[in-house]
């Protein structure tokens, strides 16, 4: 039979890891900062959707956000659930706009941004991105029967893009250093300029290559159309927009998208989104991850430098 002396000090053994445990524990919730922290405290993390940015984030016929963006976005929830051992945390969702998306993530309303916002030094200032999961880059559509692929293939022809955009500099300025004696129309926006190309009036339409697929895929006959394999630009990175200076939040993100991408499902997810019809009207932009994409979905960068692409 044990002593009562021997009991008391199991017992006081057992209070003082109990003890222990307790203060470890709280130790660890007060370590949490930023987001994290935020994320505890309230038990919610909060989504900001875009309505209409095809097909990273918009809404589908019953109003509800949808998308390639807000897809990643809801893996990156799951996993802060994970990470933080809240299984219950809810997830909100907040629509943004081009003009509100950096000022909300920067005053807390939104703690995660899914749409086309692209990864850029002047960003940066401003808030920071978690691994690319897109990169767009200058090319431009043409009618499959004229057989145009490369920028020789311009050459003395007419082509279109969008008036003040970056797009109509890009081929000003590779017309004039190739010597390609193109004539150069300006459209007053991305629909007149791809109807040109469709009535005839220019053969090419030089733009950002995802909003040609989507203009393309509307279209009255979207088998008829093609887009080049040459870019006229360095890849421009989409990223999941996250709040600055905010190190253990973005950790626990880029490891969740870096293991995301990685992955079988990852490349899964891509082809869902552009290879495939998607709601609600069904349309495929038929846009297979480029070299480049693989190559980053491969080794998973957050940076805002298209020669690093």
């Amino acid at each position: 039979m044990r002593s009562r002396h021997s009991r008391s000090a199991v017992t006081a053994a057992f209070v003082a890891l109990a003890v222990s445990a307790t203060a470890t524990g709280a130790a660890r919730a007060e370590d949490l900062t930023g987001t994290l922290k935020k994320i505890k405290e309230t038990n919610q993390i909060t989504i900001g959707y875009r309505d209409a940015s095809v097909p990273f984030s918009y809404l589908d016929n019953e109003q509800k956000p949808v998308g390639y963006a807000f897809e990643i976005c809801k893996k990156i929830a799951e996993a802060v659930k994970v990470h933080l051992k809240l299984p219950n945390v809810e997830v909100k969702l907040n629509p943004v706009t081009s003009a509100t998306r950096i000022p909300l993530i920067a005053n807390g309303t939104i703690d995660l941004e899914c749409g086309s916002t692209t990864n850029n030094p002047d960003r940066q200032k401003q808030a920071t991105f978690t691994n690319t999961h897109f990169l767009t880059a200058t090319r431009f559509v043409s009618k499959k029967t004229a057989k145009l692929d490369k920028l020789a293939d311009l050459k003395g022809k007419t082509v279109v893009s969008t008036s003040g955009t970056t797009n109509i500099r890009q081929i000003n300025e590779a017309n004039t250093a190739g010597n390609l004696g193109m004539t150069i129309l300006p459209a007053k926006d991305h629909a007149e300029a791809f109807l040109m190309v469709e009535t005839g009036r220019a053969v090419a339409f030089v733009m950002d290559d995802v909003l040609l697929a989507s203009l393309a895929a509307s279209s009255k006959d979207p088998g008829a159309y093609t887009i080049s394999s040459e870019a006229l630009s360095k890849p421009e990175p989409y990223g999941i927009m996250l709040r600055k200076d905010d190190a253990p939040f973005k950790a626990v993100v880029d490891a969740a998208t870096a293991k995301l991408y990685k992955s079988p499902e990852g490349k899964a997810l891509y082809d869902t989104w552009f290879t495939k019809p998607i709601p609600p009207r069904g349309i495929n932009l038929n846009l297979p991850m480029s070299e480049a994409m693989v190559k980053t979905f491969a080794n998973p960068s957050d940076s805002p430098d298209p020669a690093a692409y």
